[in-house]
């Protein structure tokens, strides 16, 4: 029963996350909210629902391995995993501003979760954990970061107002407004009850299968929960647009670290027993393997063959995950 209950939980987290975006976009849009401010909020967050809801449950039920471990998996997964996927399809540009800004703001937000996390490296502390105080640090970097992102926007309105079009189109738009309230409802409560029923019967498959909740979460229950990136990225690159993948995978990966660690450490502080300095060094090694495609290669692409040694290492990473 496990196994129905953990694809079972993982349908509703991803179908309410869908729904509950294009709802509240829809919403939004009959508040008469702009599409900018609807694109960089309602849009942003929705992407990493899935991931954000498993963070939040876990650990307020006292599991910040899996806690964790979902964040580090799945910028992992996005990373070599996705871009890799989406490179071997077909290569891409790396814009202008992903190589001075995002790029290099996503090293730094990989590096900050690694220090922070690892309280052991400091001599006479010998528990990792997450504090409150680390949470509301990081939800500060990531309030820093996304003014950045508006100021950058709104320094060419055409762009941002284009971008923000095709970002905010709802497949509920037009709908009677207590329907989508509806929607709405309905979508956060299978998010709700899907990530409570994905989490247990992963915590129960972990043990029956011998392994950590560490490692199942940097696995399993981290692609389970990228699985929309990594459709959206697929689909984009057999589209001929594959530069869709590279923003989504960036924004993401910081939205993660900072918005959905500094979240669940906020509400509810955790320790880290079996996540290892391994898996954060990982974490940190997928965003400057993003940077170095810059220069590797086709400079300022990312390249085919760069997307299969994504991919190799990705595939080696999760064995050694599945030996250890």
């Amino acid at each position: 029963m496990d196994y129905l209950f953990f694809f079972l939980g993982l349908g509703l987290l991803l179908l309410g996350a869908n729904y509950l975006v294009d709802s509240a976009v829809a919403i939004a849009q009959r508040a008469k909210i702009s599409n900018f401010i609807i694109g960089l909020t309602i849009v942003g967050i929705g992407t990493s629902a899935p991931e954000l809801f498993i963070s939040i449950q876990s650990a307020l039920t006292g599991h910040g391995d899996i806690a964790m471990g979902n964040v580090l998996g799945s910028n992992i997964a996005n990373t070599f995993l996705i871009l890799g996927v989406t490179a071997t399809i077909l290569p891409f540009a790396i814009d202008k501003l992903q190589r001075r800004r995002d790029i290099p703001f996503g090293i730094g937000a990989a590096l900050l979760v690694l220090l922070l996390a690892n309280d052991s490296l400091i001599p006479g502390i010998g528990e990792n954990s997450l504090s409150r105080l680390d949470g509301i640090f990081l939800l500060i970097v990531f309030v820093v970061y996304m003014s950045f992102v508006i100021f950058k926007k709104g320094t060419d309105p055409t762009q941002a107002l284009e971008e923000a079009d095709e970002e905010t189109k709802s497949q509920l738009a037009g709908k009677n407004v207590v329907l989508l309230w509806a929607i709405a409802a309905m979508s956060l409560a299978a998010l709700l009850w899907g990530g409570n029923m994905f989490l247990d019967s992963a915590k129960n498959l972990a043990a029956a299968w011998g392994m950590s909740e560490a490692v199942i979460s940097i696995t399993i229950v981290a692609i389970g929960t990228s699985l929309p990136e990594l459709i959206t990225a697929i689909i984009a690159a057999c589209k001929k647009n594959p530069q869709l993948a590279l923003g989504n995978v960036i924004g993401s990966n910081v939205f993660n670290l900072l918005m959905i660690l500094g979240v669940s450490s906020t509400i509810h502080p955790y320790t880290l027993a079996s996540i290892n300095i391994v898996d954060y060094m990982m974490a940190f090694f997928a965003a400057v393997c993003v940077f170095l495609t810059i220069f590797t290669f086709g400079k300022k692409t990312f390249d085919r063959i760069e997307g299969i040694i994504f991919l190799a290492i990705y595939i080696g990473y999760t064995v050694y995950l599945l030996m250890r």
